[in-house]
């Protein structure tokens, strides 16, 4: 039975990685995931498909998937690193502290600034990461 290719395992194929059935399952569940899962939670997801998946293999399949620049590691404040699929277009995020929800965003005025303020200083900006951390506003108190 042939089943689709998922994202995640179509970046790995085209570097050239070896998918086990096990890195297949892991690869489905980061592509499918709608939100920034820790190992703990891939491994959950990963074995309610297949049980066999120890906590060991999602932790080695993430670090490789991260060290091929497929995955993208994250540390929102909660102590625990989170993933995501490696973007194909930037974005920052807003953490939500009280429910730990991540939302994704672009700015493109945000963006400008920073690129103003390394030129200001004598840079020109290559890279960064933008993370917010917020509590929701109550009633519309500011």
């Amino acid at each position: 039975m042939a089943q689709d290719v998922s994202t995640l395992e179509k970046l790995c194929l085209d570097k050239g990685m070896k998918m086990t059935g096990q890195r297949r399952v892991i690869a489905r569940v980061l592509s499918d995931a709608e939100d920034h899962p820790d190992v703990e939670e891939l491994h959950r997801r990963a074995s309610a498909i297949d049980p066999r998946i120890s906590i060991a293999t999602v932790y080695r399949t993430v670090r490789l998937f991260e060290e091929a620049n497929i995955l993208s590691r994250h540390e929102f404040g909660d102590g625990r690193a989170r993933y995501e699929r490696a973007p194909d277009s930037h974005h920052d995020h807003l953490i939500d502290i009280k429910s730990g929800k991540v939302i994704e965003f672009h700015n493109e005025e945000i963006e400008s600034l920073q690129r103003e303020i390394a030129k200001r200083l004598g840079f020109k900006l290559v890279d960064h990461r933008l993370e917010l951390f917020a509590v929701p506003l109550k009633g519309g108190d500011n």
